[in-house]
């Protein structure tokens, strides 16, 4: 539950962020975020996903759902995906959704002292 957490206040986060940086408005912020939310809901649908969510393989299907799904979604939605702005979604919510992953490992790893540890992958 905490890793699902994890990736819905990081996805949030990514929303508030980008609707910030562009002037948007805050009651923009539900229908901004719901496209994305929805995806990252049915990634964590997989069972991979629950079933080892700390895991990169699990961080790479939440990444890869949550952006495919929610840009998609968002384009279903009228929004736009204009520019760079895809692009922009792919490495954001990559950097935020496998990043939480690899640093846990990487603490993992060093407050056990064995450099090939994998539990909780």
């Amino acid at each position: 539950m905490r890793a699902f957490l994890a990736d819905l206040a990081l996805t949030a986060a990514f929303v508030a962020v980008g609707l910030a940086s562009h002037d948007g408005a805050l009651a923009d912020y539900p229908l901004t975020a719901l496209p994305f939310i929805i995806a990252l809901v049915a990634a964590w649908a997989i069972p991979r996903v629950w079933r080892e969510p700390a895991s990169l393989a699990s961080g790479a299907i939440v990444w890869s759902v949550t952006t495919a799904g929610g840009l998609g979604l968002r384009a279903l939605m009228g929004d736009g995906l204009s520019g760079a702005f895809p692009i922009v979604t792919a490495l954001v919510l990559a950097t935020l959704l496998l990043g939480w992953r690899i640093a846990a490992r990487v603490v993992e790893r060093h407050s056990t002292g064995d450099p090939h540890s994998h539990q909780g992958r």
